[in-house]
Parts: C-alpha cells; sequence; structure tokens
C-alpha cells in the first residue's frame, strides 16, 4: 500500500511564489517517474511537470521558465518550485508517482489527494 501527501499549497498574491512538497510512503521498492498535475474550475486536469529516475524533466509550455520541478530520492519526495505566480496557475494541484512496491513486485501509477493553490489578482 501506498499514499502521497501534497503539502505546500496556499494563497499568494501574483508575482509570489510557493514551494509544494509531495511525500511517498508505504511498502515501496522504487519509484520510477514522478510529476504534478493541475486541475482548475472548468478545466481538464493537465500537466505542470514531470520528473524522470535520472532527473530527465518535461514541462508544460504555461509554466517554463517560471516552474522547477526536482526531486530527492533518498527521501521518496518531489518538490515544485512555482515562480512569479499568475492568477491562471489557480488549480489544485496534484502529485503523481509510477511505483513499484515490495507487495506486488508491479508498477502502478497514484495520485495525491491535491493541494489548492489559489494567486490573486
Amino acid at each position: 500500500q501506498v499514499q502521497l501527501v501534497e503539502s505546500g499549497g496556499g494563497l499568494v498574491q501574483l508575482g509570489g511564489s510557493l514551494r509544494l512538497s509531495c511525500t511517498a510512503s508505504g511498502s515501496i521498492y522504487m519509484i520510477n517517474a514522478m510529476g504534478w498535475y493541475r486541475q482548475a474550475p472548468g478545466k481538464q486536469r493537465e500537466l505542470v511537470a514531470i520528473i524522470g529516475i535520472n532527473s530527465r524533466t518535461t514541462y508544460a509550455d504555461s509554466v517554463k521558465g517560471r516552474f522547477t520541478i526536482s526531486r530527492d530520492n533518498a527521501k521518496n519526495t518531489v518538490y515544485l518550485q512555482m515562480n512569479s505566480l499568475k492568477p491562471e496557475d489557480t488549480a489544485v494541484y496534484f502529485c503523481n508517482a509510477d511505483i513499484f512496491t515490495h507487495d506486488d513486485d508491479e508498477e502502478y501509477d497514484y495520485w495525491g489527494q491535491g493541494t489548492q493553490v489559489t494567486v490573486s489578482s
């Protein structure tokens, strides 16, 4: 059993910064890719950023140059540093991870509960 817990969301003004964290716990053998997705009201969930096991990264065009994804494998944690925030960034941000467990010896996709990020104009 695996659990992903996000933290760091909140309310900030335009131009502000936030750092999101997501930590995985449970019977973890290995974590492959980790990423962040977001969903704004009335919109589909969209990719924000992904980081592979070898730290290769992918970003949505809308956040390039403003957001940075990183990971700490020893802590089973992925981070999202968000700078120069805009009202358009307002959304629920979800952590995602592809994880091999000791229990099943199979890779599955796991999701966190989400953390709210609100950027005021």
